[in-house]
């Protein structure tokens, strides 16, 4: 397998390099394999149709289109080899239930079809209770005359299909396309049905996972499929691959980064963007159409094409734009609800520092051509350091705090998709338990076992209110919702809280803090008043406690 194709009906005016196999006849291809095409008229593994739309409206000089062509082909494979999507595949069988209250579409359908092609079933939509499962092995239930029965399909055609259907796998409405082209589907889907895992998941690190108050489900919320479900009565997030559209829009709300885009995760982005220094990138969302847009990319626009482009969130953006030392342009006219609030964080933290916006949004070609006109380099913003040991809110509070320096740049919102809090603690009614510590899963809240101290990082804090929950003194702790405090406290340990070490009064050994000594004392008095020796043992460890017991003869009292 040779790499690169560069094939175009007209030959190219400049050479490029050796590595790359340019033609203009598709007949010498013959027999040959590429791994990167930069047309859809070429066999291969990747396409990277941003070759051809970079060659044809650049307007960089002749010697840096060359390099940065061949730099194009090495980006398009570098995000080969960085996917961590495989291919799946599922025997379909020819299981078919129609879904219509007219007769005339039932008979449209099966006289489309081969005899004894598909096994076919029909129901009215009124007795149609629910669907569940997916492609393949769909079951409906359907209720006729207070009667319930079960049907198992593979697949479903679904005349005026409703809003249930459409996030079930295998499940077709000829009239949002055609009769014929349902058809085609429904064959194809039985001669080899392939789909990929789209997602990794974290459960460690979840905001769901086994807690035992649901504070987080973004990712169920914005899903348009069935591909995220909640199992509530474990905690416990259930992700179907075969379901999963690829878009990418859980990726960009997931507060602690548990869930990542496997066509281009969190390593991937960093990778990529080390490609565009003191270039402006141009990130495109696969779903824009490249070969009928016709924009002039100014000098040193460089672009992108990315899978899914829901997925990118605040890290992603803000790695391209610091690494470049540039704007960013994104162009994508399916902006999900995440990477739509990530753009204006970044936009807001860059106005404050900057005057500059960090992300332009163009979801046309006119807005496309403007945000090319506009884009600019961004002075002194250039920062790199390699991020692929921390997780998604270390990497990004990294980045920040590195705007930030030593100023005071005031406070930006976040918020309803994406979340940082304050923590604050009435430090006269907290022990030091550290149950809220525990309850943490992303390291915002830290025990100091040498100094006693209760810290937090408040850039690495989701607001989940999950330490509230678990925190056992009532009016202890507080969080204040969707804050980023652009000072240099915000990304540094604060202290809480803190206390010293209670000594046994018997043998000296430290054991516990000293303010929840104190509370078990306070409620216990009362029972005690009457025995000096049990009101000793309040302030003894747990060996001199029973010495003491069994000594006064107590432990049967």
């Amino acid at each position: 397998m040779q790499e690169y194709i560069y094939y175009s009906q007209t030959k190219l005016e400049f050479p490029l390099h050796e590595s790359i196999y340019v033609t203009s006849n598709l007949e010498e291809l013959t027999g040959k394999n590429f791994l990167i095409s930069n047309s859809n008229e070429v066999s291969s593994e990747l396409l990277a149709d941003e070759i051809e739309f970079y060659e044809k409206n650049t307007e960089d000089s002749l010697q840096n289109k060359i390099s940065n062509i061949k730099k194009l082909y090495e980006i398009a494979e570098q995000k080969f080899d960085c996917a961590t999507d495989f291919p799946k595949s599922k025997e379909i069988g020819n299981r078919l239930l129609i879904i219509s209250n007219s007769s005339e579409d039932t008979k449209a359908i099966i006289k489309s079809l081969d005899k004894d092609e598909f096994d076919t079933f029909h129901i009215e939509e009124n007795i149609l209770k629910s669907i569940s499962g997916s492609i393949g092995s769909l079951k409906v239930i359907v209720e006729d005359e207070n009667k319930e029965s079960e049907l198992n399909v593979d697949q479903i055609v679904w005349f005026d299909m409703k809003d249930e259907g459409s996030k079930q796998s295998g499940v077709y409405d000829p009239n949002k396309s055609t009769i014929n082209d349902v058809i085609t589907t429904l064959r194809e889907n039985c001669q080899n049905y392939e789909y990929r895992n789209y997602i990794s998941y974290d459960s460690n690190i979840c905001q769901y996972h086994e807690r035992r108050d649901e504070v987080c489900a973004k990712c169920v919320e914005v899903c348009p499929t069935v591909a995220i479900t909640k199992i509530d009565d474990k905690r416990h997030l259930e992700f179907s691959d075969i379901d999963c559209l690829g878009c990418g829009g859980c990726v960009s709300v997931c507060p602690s980064g548990a869930i990542d885009y496997n066509p281009t995760n969190k390593d991937a982005i960093f990778e990529l963007a080390l490609n565009f220094k003191d270039t402006h990138p141009l990130i495109v969302s696969e779903n824009m159409n490249l070969q009928e847009t016709n924009v002039s990319l100014k000098e040193g626009v460089l672009p992108l094409k990315i899978e899914g482009g829901k997925f990118l969130d605040e890290l992603s953006l803000l790695t391209f734009s610091q690494v470049s030392s540039s704007q960013v342009i994104f162009y994508n006219d399916e902006l999900s609800k995440g990477t739509l609030e990530a753009i204006r964080i970044l936009n807001e933290i860059y106005q404050k520092k900057y005057s500059k916006d960090a992300v332009l949004v163009a979801t046309n070609e006119s807005e496309l051509q403007e945000a090319i006109n506009k884009v600019t380099f961004v002075e002194n913003s250039f920062f790199s350091f390699n991020q692929q040991t921390m997780r998604k809110r270390e990497a990004f509070s990294y980045r920040v705090s590195h705007i930030v320096g030593e100023e005071d740049l005031g406070v930006v919102e976040t918020g309803p998709n994406i979340h940082y809090g304050l923590i604050k603690v009435n430090e006269d009614k907290c022990t030091l338990c550290l149950s809220c510590v525990g309850a943490c899963n992303v390291d915002a809240l830290i025990a100091d076992a040498k100094t006693f101290e209760l810290r937090v990082n408040p850039s690495l804090c989701t607001a989940c209110g999950y330490c509230v929950a678990s925190c056992a003194e009532e009016d202890c702790l507080s969080i204040k919702q969707d804050v980023i405090n652009l000072n240099p406290m915000f990304f540094k340990e604060n202290v809480l809280a803190k206390d010293k070490l209670f000594a046994c009064i018997e043998c000296g050994k430290e054991f516990a803090t000293t303010k929840a000594i104190e509370k078990v004392a306070t409620v216990m008095k009362p029972f005690f008043a009457s025995n000096p020796t049990k009101l000793k043992t309040l302030y003894c460890c747990e060996d001199c406690k029973a010495k003491l017991m069994i000594k006064e003869g107590l432990l049967d009292a």
